[in-house]
């Protein structure tokens, strides 16, 4: 296995976790702004309040897409076995 090949391996494996974790992120991202600005207007200050609706907004995205993210997951688990097999395993 030469440096391109590492190379392409380490850029499949960033953009895996960008397409795992992305999702993940921007719903807790869109969830503690709509909180934030809910506290703001309503003049309540409680720093836990944005932690239950983060959890079930990051648990609805895991129900949607977490099938299709393990699905990605395995698939990338096989080629880098394949891989290691490949080259020798050892």
């Amino acid at each position: 296995m030469n440096e391109a090949d590492i190379a392409e391996l380490m850029r499949q494996t960033f953009m895996l976790i960008l397409k795992l974790s992305g999702p993940l992120l921007a719903v807790a991202l869109v969830v503690g702004l709509l909180v934030a600005m809910l506290q703001a207007v309503t003049q309540i200050n409680e720093a836990t309040l944005v932690f239950i609706p983060k959890l079930l907004g990051i648990g609805a995205v895991l129900l949607l897409t977490g099938v299709s993210m393990f699905g990605s997951l395995a698939d990338f688990t096989r080629l880098l076995i394949d891989r290691m097999v490949a080259t020798g395993g050892s």
